[in-house]
């Protein structure tokens, strides 16, 4: 039995953040249907030259700003990779741990996605180089402004986010159809 397609009635923002101890990029976008418009984006940066923690406090308040004034419907974050400096994955560790907090602090659904699925659904391939993840976010929303790669990412990861989320509707059919 096939399932009906599901269409969004209300526009859905959908926050896009793309995680780091010194730049966290954000990005959101709005989706009707099928269609994705930019409403913003913009890098959250935090003094290097301070503790961990007033880091991890700037980023905190920094995401919580931008939940505020762009009023996030849902949000997407992407995973962590491991690198070689135990040290230094923690530290991101931490940071994607600010990134996950904030949106869920503020009820809104959480998702998360592998840099490989990010750049494979953006791109069409898992193994893009960063500027042709930023063409492609211009490709696909030529009016997108952003001040770094990290917000260029954050978009792409809400794009992602847009192409793979479940919606409520369409969750609610599954559900009946497994029982």
């Amino acid at each position: 039995m096939a399932l009906p397609i599901c269409s969004m009635a209300l526009p859905i923002r959908i926050l896009g953040i793309d995680p780091g101890l010194r730049r966290t990029g954000w990005g959101v976008i709005v989706v009707e249907g099928n269609r994705m418009t930019f409403a913003a984006s913009g890098t959250v940066v935090s003094d290097n030259r301070l503790p961990l923690s007033d880091r991890l406090r700037q980023l905190h308040d920094g995401l919580q700003e931008v939940v505020g004034q762009q009023a996030p419907h849902e949000a997407a974050v992407e995973l962590t990779f491991v690198n070689k400096d135990a040290g230094a994955t923690l530290k991101l560790g931490q940071a994607r741990g600010i990134a996950l907090l904030v949106p869920a602090l503020n009820g809104l659904d959480v998702a998360e996605y592998a840099p490989n699925l990010v750049k494979k659904t953006v791109v069409g391939t898992g193994h893009a180089e960063k500027d042709q993840i930023r063409m492609m976010v211009k490709v696909l929303m030529p009016k997108a402004t952003f001040n770094s790669d990290d917000a260029a990412d954050a978009l792409a990861i809400a794009i992602c986010h847009a192409q793979h989320r479940v919606t409520p509707a369409a969750a609610r059919i599954a559900e009946k159809l497994a029982r």
